[in-house]
């Protein structure tokens, strides 16, 4: 079984870390030369494509490919992988299973309500709109004979990537607007979710989400518990120095199920909550000095 990436970022790099082995060969995207020189893992063969460049070689390596991650964010207008190997993928017979990394953000502002797979999405969110249409055109590739598996996902966080890391480094901050939650999702549990997706025979929509969505300043304060140090200040939603990004998180509030991942993807979260994932990232020397 062979498997190509498109966007071999922080979670694909984890997910190939962790169940590389189930795989003959490994091939993926890179944005630059650099980035394909700085791939730890040699099993990979990198082929850089951005928006302005697109290795000649990667339409040979689709063709022998069996599954298929995607993980490049698509643009205002256009996902860019289909817009460049979309008629390959589709022309290529080869049987494959494709995995679509999306966003809960899909579902737009839901006012702190629960949503499952079987709400319609309205995201408002101009960046959350371009993945919506994008989850759709990769789904349209189920009629060529594809499995296609759409993952949205919750906040990803992880080894170098937590609350305890921008704690250490300055960067955390205590914002607090009421009610506001969010999910999250540790990439260990994401990346068993993308290997018990590529098991499975039907393509489906998943939730990719912990079992707890907390107020955002909760985790900050039980990071700052487990380093043993006073929490940043609280700082007001309203009055808060927000980049237009931040800004659009907070705008949202929706709890994510995840009831269809644990019960019929069969997976079981190995951090169910910030709590477990934090405290195993701080006993592992996240954070530390």
């Amino acid at each position: 079984m062979n498997f190509f990436g498109f966007g071999l970022g922080y979670t694909a790099q984890y997910f190939l870390a962790r169940y590389g082995g189930m795989f003959d060969e490994i091939a993926g995207t890179v944005r630059s030369y650099y980035a394909a020189e700085c791939l730890k893992d040699p099993r990979i063969k990198p082929f850089v494509f951005d928006s302005e460049r697109a290795d000649p070689a990667i339409s040979a390596a689709l063709a022998k490919t069996d599954v298929l991650l995607v993980s490049i964010p698509p643009g205002p207008s256009t996902d860019p992988v289909l817009a460049k190997f979309g008629r390959t993928l589709i022309k290529q017979e080869r049987p494959r299973v494709v995995i679509y990394l999306s966003t809960i953000g899909v579902y737009g502002d839901r006012g702190g309500e629960w949503v499952d797979e079987t709400r319609v999405p309205i995201p408002k969110q101009p960046r959350s709109i371009a993945r919506l249409r994008a989850e759709k055109s990769w789904a349209a590739l189920a009629r060529d004979g594809k499995i296609v598996h759409l993952l949205r996902l919750a906040g990803i966080y992880g080894p170098g990537r937590n609350a305890l890391v921008n704690l250490r480094e300055g960067r955390a901050r205590r914002i607090i607007k009421e009610d506001q939650v969010f999910n999250r999702i540790h990439v260990a549990d994401a990346s068993a979710a993308i290997a018990a997706a590529i098991a499975r025979q039907s393509g489906e929509i998943w939730n990719i989400a912990d079992d707890e969505p907390a107020p955002p300043q909760d985790v900050i304060s039980y990071a700052a518990e487990l380093m043993g140090i006073a929490p940043p200040p609280e700082e007001t939603y309203g009055a808060a120095e927000l980049s237009e990004m931040q800004h659009s998180f907070y705008e949202e509030n929706k709890r994510a199920s995840n009831r269809k991942m644990k019960e019929m993807l069969g997976v079981s979260l190995s951090f169910p909550t910030y709590r477990e994932g934090l405290a195993a990232l701080w006993a592992a020397g996240e954070g530390r000095g």
